[in-house]
Parts: structure tokens; sequence; C-alpha cells
């Protein structure tokens, strides 16, 4: 019993805990603070070196393919999200029309460059006449006015003969009138007397000969003067040569630029015909078709939509407080959401302006009640490696999240 009592008075030793659950808890602690400071750390170096949004998508040309001419579709060779290579015959418009006006475009230029040869080779001929005629009429006014001097000397010859005759039919007559009573008295011979009566009626008849050939000398003076007259105005007309070689040239040139005229006149003629046949400015996919055969489309109606896959970027719109870093060229790492794929990339492009100040109704703030608010700016972020996108997988529109490294 002392021994029990002895035993139970003795102070209970204690008993020492498990060694392996203190050291579990400061792992998992240590684990945690570890995995908090790491996490913390690269927090910090994406923020620190690295900006990224989910406002962003991939953009590409959309093509608005019209018509150029008026017509009637004769064939619609293409269908809605049908992918075409670039030169392909989408539309055919009748052609019929624009051939016919082709073929009159040609026959108005056939004719035109007929009337300029025409006008052009008598350029150098109305020269050559016109030389020609000038010479000759220098010519007749000089022969026309050597002409005049000799009829006025012949008619004052003509009437110094006429003085003469009359003065020779005066003395004729005086002898006769002292003869008369002297071969009444038988002074002088009858023979004699005669001999006056001969002469004084050769005297007459002189007289009168010479007032003919006076008044046929002023006839020839008056016919020079008209023949002078004449050769003078051939001369002044001849004077215009130069001037009728220079209407004729206007006339060669006038006819040059019909033909001019009627060569452009073909050229559009003949553009009309090839826009009958509406190509695929690029390769791409069409969308929103509108068209259809037998359908009348007039200038500029819009047919469909192609849209380019080949040349694609993307718009990123980041906020203001993410620009402060960031800069053209700067490597950017693009995952696209249809795919779980990155691309490789970088920054082209900062827009100039906010997207609110681009918008239809831009923001006004003259009442007063400013609310700040973070604005977005588009950034363009091109393909470094174009290859990436030859399976035309991205589209315009799908959403994408760029990665952009600051620094």
């Amino acid at each position: 019993m002392a021994e029990q009592n002895s035993e139970q008075s003795r102070p209970t030793e204690e008993r020492p805990e498990p060694t392996g659950q203190p050291s579990r808890r400061r792992f998992i602690i240590i684990g945690l603070v570890a995995v908090l400071v790491v996490g913390a750390l690269l927090f910090w170096w994406h923020s620190t070196f690295y900006e990224d949004t989910d406002d962003a998508s991939v953009d590409g040309h959309l093509v608005q393919i019209s018509a150029r001419i008026n017509g009637h579709v004769a064939k619609v060779n293409v269908n809605e999200n049908q992918y075409v290579e670039a030169g392909t015959v989408m539309v055919e418009i009748d052609p019929s029309d624009y051939q016919t006006a082709a073929n009159q475009a040609q026959a108005n230029l056939e004719a035109a460059i007929a009337n300029y040869e025409a006008t052009r080779v008598n350029v150098p001929v109305i020269d050559i006449n016109t030389g020609s005629s000038l010479n000759n009429a220098n010519a007749d006014v000089a022969g026309a006015t050597a002409a005049v001097g000799q009829s006025e000397r012949q008619l004052e010859a003509a009437t110094a003969r006429v003085t003469e005759a009359q003065a020779n039919a005066t003395k004729a007559k005086l002898d006769l009138d002292r003869y008369t009573p002297l071969v009444q008295k038988d002074i002088i011979s009858k023979q004699q007397y005669d001999a006056a009566v001969a002469a004084a009626a050769a005297g007459e008849a002189g007289v009168a000969e010479a007032q003919a050939n006076l008044i046929a000398a002023r006839d020839a003076v008056r016919i020079a003067h008209d023949r002078q007259l004449q050769a003078q105005s051939s001369l002044k007309y001849a004077q215009t040569a130069p001037q009728q070689v220079a209407i004729q040239r206007a006339k060669a040139d006038q006819a040059e630029g019909q033909v001019d005229q009627a060569r452009a006149a073909l050229a559009q003629a003949k553009l009309n015909l090839d826009y009958t046949a509406i190509h695929a400015p690029l390769s791409g996919i069409i969308t929103t078709k509108s068209v259809e055969p037998g359908q009348n489309i007039a200038t500029g109606q819009a047919l469909m939509t192609l849209v380019s896959l080949d040349d694609v970027w993307i718009t990123a719109n980041f906020k203001e407080t993410q620009l402060r870093h960031m800069n053209v060229g700067q490597a950017v790492t693009i995952r696209v959401d249809a795919f779980g794929r990155d691309f490789d990339g970088k920054v082209t492009q900062i827009g100039g302006a906010t997207g609110s100040v681009l918008s239809l109704f831009p923001p006004e703030n003259a009442t007063g009640n400013y609310v700040k608010v973070v604005q977005r700016i588009p950034v363009r972020l091109d393909l470094t490696d174009p290859q990436q996108n030859k399976d035309h997988l991205l589209r315009p529109g799908m959403s994408v999240e760029p990665k952009v490294r600051v620094k």
C-alpha cells in the first residue's frame, strides 16, 4: 500500500508531443508565404514589364464590291462565304450595248484619222501653191505696171499724131483754098489743083485715123489700169499665203485633236466593255452578297463584300494609363480566343485620338458635370511572321488578348 501511495504522490511526467506535426505546419506556412511572394513577384513582373487588354479584335480590309457601269446582270459566279482568288470574275454584265458602243467608237476613230491625214497632207500643198501664187502675182503686178506705162506712152504718141495730122490737114486745106482761085484763073495747072484736093482729103483722113488711134490708145490705157488693179488684188490675196498655211495647219491640228478625242472615246468604250466583268480585286471570302442573275444594277450599287484574309492586323484598345511605356516596335504576344493559340506580333501604330473622340457623337463636357473616365486609345498590332496565319485562321472581328512587353 505504501508503494502504491508513493507512486501516486509522484508528479506526473509530461508526455512528449509528436515531432512531425509542428514541422509540417511550418512547411505549409512557409510554402504559402513563398507562393504569395512568388505570386507578388510575378504580378510585379507582369505589371511592370507587360501591358495587356481583352478589348482587342482582329481587323482586316472589307472591300465593298460595286458596279462601275449600269447594266443587266447576266451571270453571278460566286456564292455566299465562298473563297475567291484575286482576279476571279465574280459578276458578268450583259456586254451587248457596250460592245456596240466600242464598235462605234472604233469607226469614229478611223474616220477622224482619215480626216486628219487629208488635212495634214494639204498643209505642204497649200504652202507650195500659195508660194507660187505669190511669185506669179508679183510678176503680174510688175507686168501690168509696165503695160500701163507702155500704154500711156502710146497714148502720148497717139495724141501727138493727132496734133500732127490736124496740122497737116489744116495746111492741106489752106493750100486747097489758095489753089482754088488760081486754078479758076488758070494760074496753076489742073494737076496741081487736084494734088491739093487730094492732099486736103488725105489730111482729113489722117486726122480721122489719128483720132481713132488716140481713142484706141486711151482704151488700152484703161485696160492696162484695170489689169494693174486686178494684178494688185491678186497680189494682196497671194500675200495672205502665210495665213492660209496657218489656217490649214490649224485645221490639221483640230483634226489631230479630234483623233485624240476619238481615241479617248474608244478607250472609255473599251473600259466600259471591260467593266462588264467584275473581278475580285484581292483574295478573300464573299459575304453579304445581294446580286442575282437578271437583276438591273446601277453605277456604284453595292453587290457584295469581299473580306481579305491575307492582310489582317489587331486593333487593341488600351487604357491611356497603359501607354506610358508603350512604343512602336515593341514585341507582342497575341492570344486568340477561338483557337487558344498564340501569334507573334509587334506594335505598329498608336492611335491619334481616343475611341470616344472618334465616335459618331463625341462627348460634350460644356455643362460642367464632368466625370473623369479612363479613356482607351486604339493601338495597331501587326504579325511579325505572316506564315503563322498562312492557313487564314484569323478572321476580322475575332476576339484576341494581346500582351505587349513594354520593358
